[in-house]
């Protein structure tokens, strides 16, 4: 895995199944997944959408687990022959898969309460990559797993949920990246060329602009991220004058203080 600053804890996202792709499933994951590294100051910094396709998941999951510092999958866990993910994670690792008996015994006790029929299709949930620890779902007992510095948990976006909540303990945070943003009442060719030379002369501060139209109106909003506080507020300084700058050019009152 490549080293990263003492300080900075990185992430990448593998979204895997064809339902994404094809459109039919709206991914909601993304945002949760961006939402949590957020809250524990990692830094979410790739997202990939592959298919159901082995040597795909595999090449993502060997381009992400080589750069960051953790990498988070999401789908094809299920019971269903297209549920390929833990095969594909084995493969990658170079283990077996065999069914794990704590697993099983997860799923045949919730499968006990509700009447459920064991049967071969509901125990591949139970397959595990041979040195992997299972990461608890509260919601329908089916587990994910840990192997090395990958995170595989289900699609279904309440059980995503449920066990992002379960890893987080077990992540090791870095410094919290904190935003401010200033709206400017012109559009981004007003502002683009002094923008870019703050972000010349603040490279430790992440500048974004967000254009935003409607009728008879057009705005841009400016979105500074940093994990130096000082730093920040004084970039974010040097933004707002540039905004007032050219809100004198066009006419248009200075912003609030």
């Amino acid at each position: 895995m490549t080293s990263q600053s003492s300080d900075i804890v990185t992430a990448g996202l593998l979204v895997i199944g064809d339902e994404i792709l094809s459109g039919r499933t709206k991914d909601v994951n993304i945002a949760t997944t961006a939402e949590y590294c957020t809250d524990l100051g990692i830094e979410l910094r790739e997202v990939r959408v592959v298919a159901d396709v082995t040597d795909d998941i595999i090449a993502g999951l060997d381009a992400l687990r080589s750069r960051y510092t953790y990498v988070f999958t999401t789908g094809g866990i299920g019971p269903t022959h297209d549920d390929i993910t833990a095969d594909a994670v084995a493969k990658a690792f170079g283990v077996a898969l065999p069914i794990n008996d704590e697993a099983r015994a997860m799923l045949e006790t919730r499968w006990k309460s509700t009447g459920t029929e064991v049967n071969a299709a509901r125990l591949r949930m139970a397959r595990i990559p041979e040195g992997a620890s299972l990461i608890v779902n509260a919601v329908s007992a089916a587990p994910g797993f840990r192997i090395g510095n990958v995170h595989v948990m289900a699609g279904v976006p309440i059980i995503m949920k449920s066990m992002l909540e379960a890893i987080a303990p077990t992540l090791k945070g870095g410094k919290k990246v904190l935003s401010m943003s200033v709206a400017a009442g012109v559009g981004e060719g007003a502002v683009g060329e002094q923008l870019g030379a703050l972000q010349e002369q603040y490279p430790d501060v992440k500048m974004g602009s967000y254009p935003q139209m409607g009728a008879g109106y057009v705005r841009t909003e400016l979105v500074l991220r940093s994990s130096d506080e000082a730093r920040l507020r004084e970039a974010t300084d040097k933004v707002r004058a540039m905004v007032n700058a050219a809100h004198a050019a066009a006419g248009i009152p200075p912003l609030a203080d």
